[in-house]
């Protein structure tokens, strides 16, 4: 058992389960002495969308981006590959987009984790042994001192101030490929469908190159409109992306495709 799991089993049966009408104490900023410290030296797992708002922060494209601030971990128990974003080992293994003095340089657009500590959510995939419904829990570490604020927050309160709305609804749709009924029934994907998730949820810049420099938008059903958003709107992109990577890799006829080339796969399936 990794520790990841060991925390997940830790949590599901020790912390406190609290609603999003619960109160708790927190504030953090640079007149406390443990200011940064919580950025170094940690883990950070980062979803398409976290990529998408960093990578556009730094006004950087997306393969410049995965290839300069990220590593893939390799775990065979892993269906598909998530990056990890790199910690600046010159400086300590802190997060490289860290100031001493002003903190972190890219607030407005920094990772999910980020914007959720000192919170922590159990979703009801990893709460069904339990037979519990998604819950929210305090991390509270030795390093952090925010802990002894007087400022009180609700569950709710937080999670509007930090702007977590957005990064639930994408975190939904990778949920919706990551926890595919079909990803707990034995089904792995193959290198070519590994390629396509990559390609279609983090290098976006190369999906929309794979769209509109192929024969992509004559053989599926894509209306004029959708495509001028796609060209021009990364949100739409990686929203198109999720629905080309749930037909790609599960079967799923989330993109439509036009008749002729419905006539074209069904005469290829004859002739084979």
């Amino acid at each position: 058992m990794n520790n990841i799991q060991k925390l997940k089993e830790t949590i599901l049966k020790e912390y406190p389960r609290l609603k999003v009408t619960d109160r708790f104490r927190f504030e953090c900023g640079p007149h406390l002495a443990c200011f940064n410290k919580c950025c170094a030296d940690v883990n950070i797992f980062l979803t398409p969308y976290d990529v998408l708002r960093m990578r556009k922060a730094l006004k950087m494209g997306s393969a410049e981006f995965l290839g300069r601030y990220t590593i893939v971990p390799f775990d065979k128990n892993q269906l598909f590959p998530v990056p990890l974003l790199l910690m600046d080992e010159d400086a300590g293994k802190i997060c490289p987009f860290v100031d001493p003095e002003r903190g972190c340089t890219i607030y407005p657009d920094r990772p999910w984790p980020c914007r959720m500590y000192p919170l922590g959510m159990a979703s009801p995939s990893e709460t069904a042994a339990t037979g519990s419904e998604t819950f929210y829990f305090i991390l509270k570490e030795d390093v952090c001192d925010g802990f002894g604020s007087d400022r009180e927050w609700t569950i709710s309160e937080w999670l509007e101030d930090q702007g977590i709305t957005p990064y639930d609804e994408f975190g939904r749709l990778f949920k919706e490929v990551t926890l595919h009924p079909k990803t707990g029934s034995g089904w792995k994907p193959n290198e070519k469908q590994v390629e396509m998730y990559w390609m279609a949820l983090y290098d976006i810049d190369r999906f929309r190159s794979f769209i509109f420099d192929s024969t992509f938008l004559e053989r599926f059903d894509v209306p004029p409109e959708e495509a001028v958003g796609l060209k021009e709107d990364d949100e739409a992109l990686l929203k198109f992306g999720f629905r080309w990577v749930r037909m790609a890799l599960f079967g799923e006829r989330t993109v439509p495709i036009k008749p002729e080339e419905e006539r074209r796969i069904l005469e290829t399936t004859k002739s084979t």
